[in-house]
């Protein structure tokens, strides 16, 4: 069984919508890291102080099968093609340990993708 990480950095009032979104597309959970982040547009200021925009990097480890369903889902519900939407990526992962409890799960989603 082959594994991918999905790393997603969200605006915070969008990660809860975009956890339930990839759920629903078979994610088993996430992992959320609260962030600050600057994109090609410049930062706010207030008074001559920058106002850093608040951002959360979720993390989900996906079964390779599920990516796709669990990227499109995350890309539609975090509006990220919306200027300053945030962005998704996703890298492989050459080893994973402590999946044992949802191993079952994973294969029950990747039957299901596959027919």
């Amino acid at each position: 069984m082959q594994f991918k990480l999905i790393i997603a950095m969200t605006k915070t009032t969008e990660t809860d919508q975009v956890i339930d979104a990839a759920k629903d597309a078979g994610a088993t959970g996430a992992t959320v890291v609260p962030a600050r982040g600057t994109g090609i547009r410049e930062a706010k200021s207030f008074f001559g102080l920058t106002l850093d925009t608040q951002t959360d990097v979720v993390l989900m480890l996906l079964e390779e099968s599920l990516v796709e369903p669990v990227l499109a889902a995350v890309d539609k519900s975090g509006r990220l093609k919306e200027p300053g939407g945030g962005i998704a990526l996703v890298l492989g992962v050459d080893q994973v340990v402590g999946l044992e409890s949802q191993l079952k799960h994973f294969r029950r989603e990747a039957a299901k993708q596959d027919g």
